[in-house]
């Protein structure tokens, strides 16, 4: 029989911890020859990327040790950082990018002299130096094709990107000269080269500011002469309306692209000069997301003519598609959300996939025999699985009659059991992005508040990915206004339907998050407090000089252009309304976070001192835009749940107070 305790009150065996041990998934998976190989976070290793191999034996083992870092700081939040192949003696190579300096390395792991990794490319002492990312092997050519990255000042918008070779046997460790540089530099911003099979054509996406890349890419395709160059880059795709996120080739060589052009991300074959493409599988439904990070791959063509694909809403399945018959059967088993990252080998395919019930794992199909398993980072309990939240999937009703998608996780224990005339509190969870989704898959940091008795809100509002264009545009020029009209009406709805207690509703979020959150405690009346980090306080500093070029035009389309809508974005701004805040807060924030850096949290909080709001701030050193560090994750989980337990009127002892100043 189920003990009655307040809510917000119940003993937990997922402590801040154990999240923080869990914390993040697997990435960027690929074959070195038969080997599935990926990266992995370690956040009691200082935050690390490792880079994994499962042997064929089964075996599955960290490629380099620490404090080896394999991630790339290219438009600062990465992509594809790695790639392998097998040499002739069947020795496997790896380039990689090593995160605190940024170079190229190669390595081979099982050379018999155990020789270091080496570094392939050069320092500069320029700005953020150079970087890399997206490498391509030309092992025919002893060379490493790629995007490079380079600053050519100071400023964080001082910088150009062209797709590079660099040499393998590290003569441009040094000298800088003995970079190949590929394409002309015409667009701002460019992912990696995608070969065709004849290795006489190279394909890769680009784009411009003010443009980001959900709003227009365009694919350029080049042949390449016999000397290694690209010779003829012409548009063959996309264009200023229409998002392009992937391309990719077929084994006998024809180029593929996702394309929203219908309003939904779909994979088309590309048209040849004159003709129109070939829709494969049209439907209202997403094939591929955000191109948040440069090489994400949400399809993969198979050497049988099929096609691997990701696709459903939020990207919750994975497919084989027939591209002649558009018939698409997908793959059994428990997981609900598969990640933006697919590698094949003759009938293998692999991605990283997640569930309600498990985390995300790297998850193998044989297509011969319909069979998929997982193959590495499987997931193990670290509790009875009886203290995971039990999700629901709504749709709420916001401003206008519009549609807004959530997931419900209401507070759950198989112990204890909330009073008959009490309601709990919840949390209203605003995703980072803003162009970005939550998936329905297992969070022990979600746990770590159901399990207490606390219940969690994700919504998807107006401008996340997963519905649509048209779904996701109705953020435009109306960020600080949809987000926070969406959060707001969920929250109320909850309460409105005897789900959450009115008088006991949080906010919580991080980055564009972190906005929606310090917007809705200027904005609305709902919430009794909220946790922001790592956010954009100040758009008006963000859109001029306080942020990376990235994203140093985003507000464009969010807001408006600054110059020509300055009361918008007065208006908008949690820092010119300070003043309009009476809920608690805490602000939590990385000193190296060279996206939302922490000199608008200092205006923020300067503003806000001698108010009478009690609030705090944590400052983590060594922590840039979301945190890693697993210190850093539980102090962090540890304030929150503090905060809530003094706003709601709960005691906990098991979490140091969190010292809130007025």
């Amino acid at each position: 029989m189920a003990t009655t305790a307040t809510y917000g009150s119940w003993p937990s065996p997922i402590g801040a911890a154990l999240a923080a041990a869990h914390d993040g998934r697997p990435d960027y998976v690929g074959f070195v020859g038969d080997e599935v190989w990926w990266t992995a976070p370690r956040p009691t290793e200082d935050g690390r990327r490792a880079l994994m191999r499962r042997r064929p034996d089964g075996t599955e083992e960290s490629v380099l040790p620490a404090p080896w870092n394999v991630r790339s700081r290219v438009i600062e939040y990465g992509g594809q950082p790695w790639a392998g192949t097998v040499r002739d003696d069947g020795s496997p190579l790896v380039v990689f990018c090593h995160h605190p300096d940024q170079r190229l390395y190669a390595y081979e792991p099982d050379a018999p002299d155990g020789a270091a990794p080496r570094p392939l490319t050069p320092l500069s002492p320029v700005g953020g130096g150079l970087r890399w990312v997206d490498p391509v092997l030309r092992p025919e050519r002893g060379e490493v094709w790629c995007v490079l990255e380079e600053f050519t000042g100071p400023g964080p918008t001082d910088l150009r990107r062209v797709i590079a070779a660099v040499p393998l046997d590290g003569s441009a460790a040094e000298d800088r000269s003995r970079v190949r540089e590929l394409s002309d530099g015409h667009h701002r911003f460019v992912t990696g080269p995608r070969i065709s099979p004849d290795g006489r054509q190279a394909a890769w996406i680009g784009w411009d500011h003010p443009r980001m890349p959900w709003d227009g890419t365009e694919v350029l395709l080049a042949d390449i002469t016999a000397d290694g160059t690209f010779d003829r880059p012409r548009t063959v795709a996309g264009g200023p309306e229409e998002s392009v996120p992937q391309i990719g080739w077929t084994p006998d060589g024809r180029l593929l692209h996702l394309s929203d052009r219908t309003g939904w991300w779909n994979l088309y074959r590309t048209a040849t000069e004159g003709a129109e493409p070939v829709a494969l599988c049209p439907r209202p439904e997403e094939f591929g997301g955000p191109l948040w990070t440069v090489g994400l791959s949400w399809f993969q063509p198979l050497d049988s003519g099929l096609i691997a694909v990701v696709h459903g809403t939020g990207a919750n399945a994975l497919g084989i598609l027939d591209p002649e018959s558009g018939e698409l059967v997908d793959v059994a088993g428990p997981w609900t959300a598969w990640a933006a990252t697919l590698a094949v080998h003759g009938t293998r395919v692999v991605g990283v996939a997640a569930s309600p019930r498990s985390s995300a794992e790297v998850v193998e199909l044989d297509t011969c025999t319909g069979r998929a398993r997982v193959t590495g980072a499987p997931h193990s309990d670290p509790v009875d699985p009886a203290y995971y939240p039990e999700p629901q999937v709504r749709t709420f009703t916001g401003p206008g009659g519009r549609e807004i998608h959530a997931h419900v996780f209401p507070p759950h224990h198989p112990e204890h059991a909330g009073p008959d005339d009490e309601l709990p509190p919840f949390v209203i969870w605003a995703h980072g992005g803003p162009t970005g989704h939550s998936s329905l898959v297992l969070d022990l940091e979600i746990a770590y508040f159901t399990s207490r008795g606390i219940g969690v809100a994700e919504v998807n509002y107006g401008g996340s990915t997963g519905y649509g264009r048209e779904y996701r545009e109705r953020l435009r020029e109306q960020w600080g206004v949809v987000d926070v009209e969406d959060c707001a009406a969920v929250a109320r709805a909850l309460a409105d339907e005897g789900t959450a207690d009115p008088a006991r509703l949080a906010v919580r979020g991080g980055s564009a998050g972190g906005w929606t959150t310090a917007a809705s405690l200027v904005h609305s009346d709902v919430y009794a407090c909220g946790t922001i980090a790592y956010p954009i306080l100040d758009p008006a500093g963000w859109a001029t000089d306080e942020t990376h070029d990235f994203e140093s035009r985003y507000m464009d389309s969010l807001i408006g252009p600054v110059a020509e809508v300055p009361e918008r974005y007065r208006e908008r701004s949690p820092l010119e309304h300070i003043d309009k805040i009476t809920a608690p807060f805490v602000l939590l924030q990385g000193l190296d976070d060279p996206i939302c850096p922490p000199a608008q949290a200092d205006r923020f909080l300067a503003r806000m001192a001698g108010r009478g709001v009690p609030h705090a701030y944590l400052a983590f050193a060594g922590e840039s835009h979301g945190f890693r560090k697993a210190d850093t994750l539980i102090r962090a989980l540890e304030a929150e749940l503090s905060l809530y337990a003094q706003t709601f009127g709960v005691d906990r002892s098991d979490v140091p107070r969190l010292e809130l100043r007025k």
